[in-house]
């Protein structure tokens, strides 16, 4: 059976808790936590997955891991339901959970195969903890990167994600410099069977030229670019301590838009960053709408102890909530109008195991029963049911 792991949080998480199910595969009575500490929020889940799988599993050894471990090692370790935490920066190496350094290899539970190829971060923006949790930003060499996507198509996957804290700062601690579309590059030319590749999520200014014609001209490299953006006012932006403006990130989509118009683009967005007045929240409201944002992840702003932010005056919570739900509201409906220019429209979908799949550009459709999950079908969707083409 194999340790159970429990992942919280972001797509590297994700992947990074398919590599401690290999690793931990001979370890029955244990229970991993893998924390998220991105919001007071994230924390929240991640205590309340603490004491549920306490429940679960009461004779289980439970250990605790990821950026809750690192950000509220105090406040977790102090918790009766957990037995220890393993500091992030070394979850995979076996030594920190006492196990045989042997890689087990094992079946994919999933379609697509997430690969870390860069972890930490080594920026400064003003809410952010992650680079406590995560450290500095380290690049996976190109070498270690063809392994793990040969091992992953070996294993059956149909689409490789290439995922990081700061995916887009890839290569620059590593010979040479090599920059994220260098390492795109190269994937594709020593894998041609590989039909997919996706990006996870992409810091705008760090994307480099040839990333950027990548995305714009390579089938392969899928339509589909999720951008940092936080915020959509420029003086919000500056103290965020982001690195771009409003108008950098509306060039970029449309630049992208003009070589590849089939393009999706999705981002993150926060809401109620301190400071922020009616007009900086309607900015960041427009720009779902003015750049056409499909995928939206909006954040309620949660102040974290010990970042700048932090010490900045605050919105009332009342405030932050409402901003949010505006937000949402927004991309909800965004999203209603991207979706309906998808009907009638073929699409190639990779089938999940759970009935449905995503198209190249990320929508969800629901397939026909009996469709195998890691096949790729052509569906062309008539309608939109609960939010899935259909």
């Amino acid at each position: 059976m194999g340790a159970e792991v429990i992942s919280l949080g972001c797509r590297l998480n994700l992947s990074e808790s398919e590599e401690l199910r290999a690793l931990l595969a001979g370890e029955d009575a244990l229970v991993v936590i893998n924390s998220c500490a991105v919001t007071a929020e994230a924390v929240r889940q991640t205590r309340q997955a603490i004491r549920r799988a306490r429940r679960e599993r009461p004779d289980a050894r439970l250990l605790v891991t990821g950026c809750a471990a690192e950000v509220e090692r105090a406040a977790l370790s102090a918790m009766p339901e957990v037995d220890g935490l393993i500091a992030n920066t070394v979850k995979l190496d076996p030594r920190a959970w006492n196990v045989a350094p042997a890689h087990a290899e094992g079946t994919a539970t999933h379609t697509r195969a997430f690969i870390a190829v860069q972890n930490g971060c080594d920026h400064t923006c003003t809410f952010c903890v992650i680079p406590q949790g995560r450290g500095a930003s380290r690049s996976l060499p190109v070498a270690a990167v063809l392994r793990e996507v040969e091992r992953h198509l070996a294993a059956g996957a149909g689409e490789v994600v290439l995922t990081g804290v700061d995916l887009t700062s890839w290569g620059h601690d590593l010979p040479g410099e090599p920059r994220l579309g260098a390492l795109v590059e190269t994937v594709l030319g020593v894998f041609p069977a590989l039909g997919r590749l996706r990006l996870s999520s992409l810091d705008g200014v760090e994307i480099d030229p040839l990333l950027l014609d990548l995305i714009g001209s390579e089938a392969r490299v899928m339509p589909h670019v999720h951008l940092s953006l936080q915020h959509g006012h420029d003086l919000i932006l500056k103290r965020m301590k982001r690195r771009h403006l409003r108008a950098d990130a509306a060039a970029l989509v449309e630049a992208l838009r003009v070589r590849r118009p089939e393009l999706a683009f999705g981002a993150d967005l926060i809401a109620g960053f301190p400071t922020e007045d009616e007009e900086a929240h309607l900015a960041n409201l427009s720009l779902i709408e003015d750049l056409g944002l499909a995928h939206v992840h909006v954040f309620p702003y949660s102040a974290r102890v010990g970042t700048p932010a932090a010490r900045m005056p605050q919105l009332t919570p009342a405030v932050i909530r409402a901003r949010a739900a505006q937000l949402r509201g927004a991309a909800a409906a965004q999203r209603t109008r991207w979706l309906n220019a998808q009907l009638g429209r073929p699409h190639r979908v990779l089938a999940e195991r759970d009935g449905t799949g995503h198209a190249e550009n990320f929508a969800r459709v629901r397939l026909a029963p009996g469709t195998s999950a890691g096949t790729i079908v052509t569906v062309t969707p008539t309608r939109i049911e609960q939010g899935l083409l259909a």
